[in-house]
């Protein structure tokens, strides 16, 4: 039942903060930022008190509620949390906890609506986390849908229209898929055993003829690779990023694009494995691309928005590669790049909105030698700035290491190219550092320094990329499977 209350605390939450704005603005931020700790809170206990000794991969889950919902159409509420889960919902709620932060100062009109939508794309991700019923679990991806979609419209940049309604057709166009292919597994479940469920468990014993198998993973696929983004289902991507308020990108880059990393690890390869490992090569082929592809983007760029956005499309080819490598060690991969990855480019986006807050300006062209005039900031963005690239000591070398180490054993030469990215992610990451930070200024403004809230965040996502290059057994002891 904690299951729920987690969900129901932020949907209650987004209302109260709805309706609370009409009399107090500043209620509706209290109330978010107390929605959010609350739930991270029940994590943490969680954690303490299951996290040590369970694994994720295996049979043995934490924390299981189930109950009928729609029983004439074999519908049932059934979430559950294991290994994997817990590692993504903690990132969750202390990302969420950021972004409402990050939404203090910036958001001045309609906070309450603003802060409903933010809650309710929390629950929306945490429901996709958790659920264990394939109708429940599209419901859940539905639900974070539509309030990004409005956080992006309604409090984006000046191209958020367009960024928006891109945003909303490609990932609506992928979830009709994926919900073809959802009710195509229930049909063809009903028809084997006579009891037509949409239970994550009933339908694992469902046999497919291999045909049938490749098609309906195809349509999870396409959902899901959308979300991750792959080559070339990503050009929504960087116009959502540039465009979002700063917590619509954090949000974006930290939790969404890992929804469709959680979708391929949870569902595809356990209900299609022989067709999953079909296409693992092309798999890893278009992974190895976006990694290549994304890098060189990068560098290409003059927004810094853009830039950085252009780094999620290269450093999620490397989650989608380690996941078709088939190898353990590149799985642990997998599961570290997904929390490194949302910590150090969440963190790149945060410095981005400040740093627009303070120029008015995302063209790093306009930028420069700003450093001299806020070193605090300068010294941040050098540390995240080093784990784009893979520095070790901080969270995102052991990641990356890792999943090349098992990518090598399942292709030398795509692990080869792979390998070609971490070059050009020192490109555009030290020239990124070089036009906004250092060189001549090219501004005559007297700019302030980060302020105590902005150094809370900041730090705190310092502390979080350090502590996984140090010590990333904490998250890889999660995702061991058993032998």
């Amino acid at each position: 039942m904690i299951l729920v209350w987690i969900i129901v605390v932020l949907l209650s939450g987004g209302m109260l903060c709805w309706l609370s704005a009409r009399w107090n603005p500043l209620a509706a931020k209290w109330i978010a930022l107390c929605a959010v700790l609350v739930d991270l809170a029940i994590l943490v206990n969680i954690w303490l008190q299951y996290g040590r000794g369970v694994q994720a991969g295996t049979d043995t889950w934490m924390i299981q509620y189930q109950t009928a919902w729609i029983p004439s159409f074999g519908i049932s509420f059934h979430v559950a949390i294991d290994g994997l889960s817990l590692i993504l919902l903690l990132l969750t709620f202390f990302l969420g906890t950021l972004a409402v932060l990050c939404s203090w100062k910036e958001i001045k009109n309609r906070a309450g609506f603003y802060y409903f939508n933010l809650l309710w794309t929390l629950a929306g991700i945490s429901g996709v986390f958790v659920a264990l019923d394939l109708f429940l679990f599209y419901f859940f991806w539905e639900v974070m849908l539509v309030p990004m979609y409005l956080l992006i419209l309604i409090w984006g940049d000046k191209n958020r229209r367009y960024a928006a309604y891109k945003f909303f057709i490609f990932t609506q166009a992928g979830g009709l898929l994926m919900l073809l292919s959802i009710l195509s597994l229930y049909y063809i479940h009903g028809a084997q055993s006579g009891s037509y469920s949409y239970d994550y468990f009933s339908l694992l014993n469902t046999q497919l003829e291999p045909s049938a198998a490749k098609w309906i993973m195809m349509g999870f696929m396409i959902a899901f690779v959308i979300k991750l983004p792959m080559v070339p289902f990503h050009s929504w991507l960087p116009d959502a990023h540039s465009e979002a308020p700063t917590a619509g990108s954090l949000i974006l880059a930290g939790l969404l694009l890992k929804t469709g990393a959680y979708g391929i690890i949870r569902f595809v390869l356990p209900l299609f494995h022989e067709a999953a490992v079909d296409i693992a090569w092309w798999a890893m082929l278009l992974g190895v691309i976006g990694i290549i592809y994304g890098a060189m983007m990068a560098f290409a760029q003059t927004d810094i928005k853009r830039l950085i956005a252009y780094t999620s499309v290269s450093h999620m080819g490397f989650v989608l590669t380690g996941i078709f490598a088939f190898r353990e060690i590149a799985m642990q991969g997998v599961v570290m790049q997904i929390v490194t990855h949302g910590i150090s480019t969440g963190a790149l986006f945060v410095l981005a909105g400040m740093i627009k807050e303070r120029l008015h300006t995302r063209d790093i062209s306009k930028m420069g030698g700003l450093w001299t005039s806020m070193p605090a900031m300068g010294g941040i963005a050098m540390l995240f700035t080093m784990a784009s690239l893979g520095l070790p000591v901080l969270g995102n070398f052991i990641a990356e290491f890792l999943i090349l180490m098992g990518t090598f054993q399942a292709n030398v030469w795509l692990t080869v190219l792979a390998s070609t990215g971490l070059v050009f992610s020192a490109l555009y990451s030290l020239r990124m550092m070089q036009k906004v930070f250092l060189g001549p200024a090219t501004n005559d403004e007297k700019l302030h320094d980060i302020t105590a809230r902005e150094m809370i965040i900041l730090a705190t996502l310092s502390i979080a990329i350090v502590l996984l290059g140090l010590y990333p057994q904490m998250v890889m002891d999660l995702v061991v499977s058993k032998k």
